[in-house]
């Protein structure tokens, strides 16, 4: 309703770097974007570090042609036109856009604080060094549009707002996701003073409760005890002669790819478990998670 587009969707990056719609509003017969994941190639490095620095960035159209910008044979420097919220698109984009059936976009960026530097206390332009690019708010029209410079600013104000208060929201979900962890280590721990090892996998809470996982397993004595989604035991011993051979000199190991981190057997393993985090125990018993 403020700017008038036909579409706005709140894009978040995640650790991997690639892209989710997060949240959308749109014109009732555009098609649904709400959900869908783009590859972190879709927004290149270089671009992302000049959304830090210039956090509106606005195309009124995608077809308009280029106009050339003719400077003075004197200056020492070509002319950068980083800075600039309404230099022209590169090809490369102007043809995305339009293949997504795009021709005008507002794109905002969301930063948040990692902490450490006063924002504030930096000139305009300047790139602090913990403020971090949390995702972006990207609006399509399916026709030329171009939103007056009162309006653009007044959209940079409100992703401040925005980004401020999605930083005490992630700092607040963090602090209790600390004391979840710490809470449920000390009762894994009393399991553990308590009874068998075999209770961090038999009672609640459990080992899964302590690690984002889809799974996790006790190998003890022999004897395998898995939670969730997991190999089954004929593969965990070939993961752990794997373990054995090629990492054996290690107190364990975390991967986000097996296949990625040189084990035979990962595609064996199917698209159910890929990532593992190893702890282990003795030589011969370990903890998973999937």
């Amino acid at each position: 309703e403020l700017t008038g587009y036909d579409r706005v969707m709140v894009y978040k990056f995640h650790d991997d770097e690639h892209g989710e719609v997060l949240a959308e509003s749109r014109r009732a017969d555009l098609e649904p974007y709400l959900g869908l994941h783009y590859p972190a190639t879709d927004i290149p490095q270089a671009s992302r570090f000049l959304f830090r620095q210039n956090r509106v960035r606005m195309i009124a159209d995608c077809h308009a042609a280029p106009v050339r910008v003719i400077q003075d044979p004197a200056m020492p420097q070509p002319l950068c036109l980083v800075g600039s919220t309404l230099r022209s698109p590169h090809g490369c984009h102007a043809q995305y856009m339009a293949n997504m059936g795009s021709i005008a976009s507002l794109v905002m960026a969301v930063i948040i604080s990692s902490g450490g530097e006063d924002e504030h206390s930096m000139g305009r332009g300047a790139v602090p060094s913990a403020m971090k690019l949390w995702g972006l708010v990207v609006c399509h029209h399916t026709s030329p549009r171009c939103i007056p410079f009162p309006l653009r600013y007044a959209c940079e104000f409100l992703m401040q707002a925005f980004g401020l208060q999605l930083n005490m929201e992630l700092q607040l979900a963090h602090q209790l996701s600390e004391k979840h962890i710490l809470r449920t280590q000390t009762l894994l721990c009393d399991m553990l003073l308590r009874d068998s090892p075999t209770g961090i996998v038999t009672q609640s809470p459990s080992i899964m409760d302590l690690v984002k996982c889809d799974g996790a397993a006790l190998y003890y004595h022999g004897k395998y005890y898995p939670l969730g989604i997991t190999p089954i035991e004929a593969q965990i011993k070939d993961i752990i002669e794997w373990l054995t051979v090629c990492h054996g000199d290690s107190t364990g190991l975390s991967t986000d790819s097996l296949a990625d981190a040189g084990y035979p057997g990962a595609t064996a393993l199917g698209d159910a478990v890929c990532g593992m985090a190893v702890a282990y125990i003795t030589p011969s018993d370990y903890l998973f998670w999937f």
